[in-house]
């Protein structure tokens, strides 16, 4: 019989981003195998439909089960948003995104009640982050900015270029307009974590004093562990190598080195070929 707790865990996104998830398990959970597949190949997911993101994440899904992962981690803002609730239902193996984990942070860091979030066009217009903030924190007031230049900028490893200082300073101009003042923002999508030092020098000069950044990655990871803990899921010696697939493999070593903070060598090219589901 199998030993579930040397299962890897499962986590993807559409694209580079949710590397900055898996660099952020890699640190809490040095014992556990990973499988990541991005899919690049039909990036991004912020323009998509809800029922377009739901049907890739139900074959990424599909992927990832044939390879026995005990957990499956949705690294995308945007997948989060709209199949969660689909995948739990469907799935019979625990499934976390990663807005919950982000607003509850941010819930429990703001004193002053008022939250921005940054996020894609999709993540911002799905008010994931609201619903989930105010069902934690019924005082909070949510205010949403949707930046979609962030990514390629991160992509580009443009993290302290004038043009990527300019184009935060821009979005975070547009949210004190409507916000007014507050003290937490949220990094609505993975990939901003590699933007993280730009956003917090703009905010802190925007809004006239530091403002506490939330991290989906980092809270994503935490939660998981917890989740794993509980569950008794934990694995106590890791199993084997991470491994990597993407839909398309153009750029994959040096722009997922980039968001890992490390070596990304050797990737897969993952075909996701529709299938029938039940």
């Amino acid at each position: 019989m199998t030993d579930a707790t040397a299962l890897p865990i499962g986590v993807f996104d559409s694209g580079f981003g949710g590397l900055t998830v898996v660099r952020a398990l890699r640190e809490r959970l040095p014992c556990e195998q990973l499988i990541y597949l991005g899919d690049t190949a039909r990036v991004p997911y912020g323009t998509k439909s809800a029922d377009t993101v739901v049907r890739y994440a139900q074959q990424i899904a599909d992927f990832l089960l044939e390879r026995s992962i005990k957990y499956l981690i949705i690294a995308c803002n945007t997948a989060s948003a709209h199949a969660i609730e689909p995948l739990r239902g469907e799935l019979s193996i625990p499934v976390l995104g990663v807005v919950e984990p982000g607003a509850r942070t941010a819930a429990a860091l703001s004193q002053s009640g008022k939250v921005g979030v940054l996020g894609t066009l999709g993540t911002v217009s799905s008010g994931a982050y609201q619903r989930a903030m105010q069902t934690m924190r019924s005082d909070l007031v949510v205010f949403s900015q949707p930046c979609p230049l962030l990514v390629p900028l991160a992509e580009e490893g443009w993290t302290h270029h004038t043009v990527t200082e300019q184009v935060i300073s821009r979005y975070l101009l547009e949210l004190r307009s409507s916000a007014g003042d507050l003290d937490t923002l949220v990094l609505g999508c993975t990939h901003y974590p590699i933007l993280r030092d730009a956003i917090a020098t703009q905010a802190a000069r925007i809004f006239g004093h530091q403002v506490e950044l939330v991290d989906s990655a980092e809270a994503t990871a935490a939660a998981a562990a917890g989740d794993l803990l509980n569950s008794n899921l934990q694995a106590t010696q890791r199993p084997g190598r991470d491994r990597f697939y993407f839909t398309d493999v153009n750029r994959f070593h040096e722009i997922a080195t980039r968001f890992l903070g490390a070596p990304c060598d050797r990737a897969e090219r993952a075909d996701l070929s529709p299938r029938a589901r039940p």
